[in-house]
């Protein structure tokens, strides 16, 4: 069914929070899943923010007419969230995915009332956007693809929410910016922003291993991988590589340090403290997903690397909340299986 109780003004000015992390600088975090954080599957994600911008420039533009429907490929999060709001808008929507995407991403496409596309895993992602491609190009006039990995409201959605929301929530004194890369967006559109207002280092980090397990990062280190026109390497001051099991590591370990109370919240965004302190959890767990946890591991990284002071402020990224893992091994046996909030 059609979900129409989508609250497209739920999407930015998320919270943030401070992060207990062994490094001498302040580590800061920005909460995505806050964007449209009453959905099901675990509340929204960073992708809300590029699919609500995505989607306004085509309508604005004139590309995107009732008559088409709107297809992407993705692992998970972009499709859940152009399937959210699009459907909400009264588009059909139909989304191609790998078939090992986590459980709570494909339910949140499925509840959206969108049509979903499987593609071997096995295969890679390139194989996932060249099924994307295929189709579009059977009916190119019914569709209408939004292209994250092109699309420039997509880094322009970060340079015109995200890197002010950090901005101000943390009085200007932001030091580092540090953000993965899956179509690059994040990083290059927060960085732009960052840069054109501070003295602030921008640091991007990636897969270590072309077969890794961090979910909404691409490996593009070495081979003839597909390269996102929206990742402007450029904007990185720094870069840095993540093995999975570090970023696992780091995942699970903020759920130990905040087993028995939240982190603390500098700023609350849009929301008083009650609901960002209930939303915070689940199964009164605090539990992240695979990106965040490497957002950890590359501030550690960033520090051995580099070094921080202890005047520094690192702010990094929580892209989505664990529930949406619950079925795969970052989270399986901690979470219910179901990937409801």
């Amino acid at each position: 069914m059609t979900d129409t109780t989508i609250d497209e003004s739920r999407i930015g000015r998320t919270p943030l929070v401070e992060l207990d992390v062994d490094v001498p600088a302040t580590v800061c975090a920005k909460v995505e899943w806050f964007n449209l954080y009453t959905a099901d599957h675990g509340g929204g994600s960073i992708k809300s923010r590029i699919a609500r911008e995505m989607l306004d420039g085509a309508e604005e533009s004139g590309e995107l007419t009732p008559d088409r429907t709107v297809i992407e490929p993705t692992s998970g999060n972009t499709g859940s969230e152009i399937a959210r709001l699009a459907t909400a808008r009264g588009y059909d929507v139909e989304i191609v995915m790998p078939d090992n995407a986590s459980g709570g991403k494909i339910e949140a496409v499925r509840d959206a009332g969108a049509e979903i596309h499987f593609v071997d895993a096995d295969k890679g992602y390139d194989a996932v956007i060249e099924r994307c491609e295929e189709l579009v190009a059977s009916d190119p006039e019914g569709y209408y693809r939004p292209n994250q990995y092109e699309n420039p409201d997509n880094p322009g959605a970060h340079e015109r929410t995200t890197a002010p929301e950090i901005w101000e929530q943390t009085d200007g004194d932001v030091t580092h910016f540090v953000a993965g890369a899956g179509t690059g967006g994040t990083v290059t559109g927060t960085g732009r922003g960052l840069h054109a207002r501070g003295d602030v280092t921008v640091v991007g980090f990636e897969p270590a291993n072309p077969l890794h397990a961090i979910d909404g990062l691409k490996y593009l280190r070495t081979g003839e991988h597909y390269h996102p026109e929206t990742y402007d390497e450029s904007v990185l001051d720094e870069k840095l590589y993540i093995d999975t099991g570090d970023a696992y590591d780091r995942a699970r370990a903020l759920r130990e340090r905040y087993l028995d109370e939240n982190p603390e919240v500098v700023d609350t965004g849009q929301y008083d403290r009650e609901t960002v302190a209930e939303h915070l959890r689940v199964e009164d767990q605090f539990v992240v997903g695979t990106s965040s946890g490497a957002g950890v591991r590359a501030a550690e990284r960033l520090h051995e690397t580099v070094g921080l002071a202890a005047d520094d402020v690192v702010v990094i990224v929580l892209c989505d909340r664990g529930d949406k893992y619950a079925d795969i091994p970052l989270w399986e046996g901690y979470l219910g299986d179901d990937g409801e909030t």
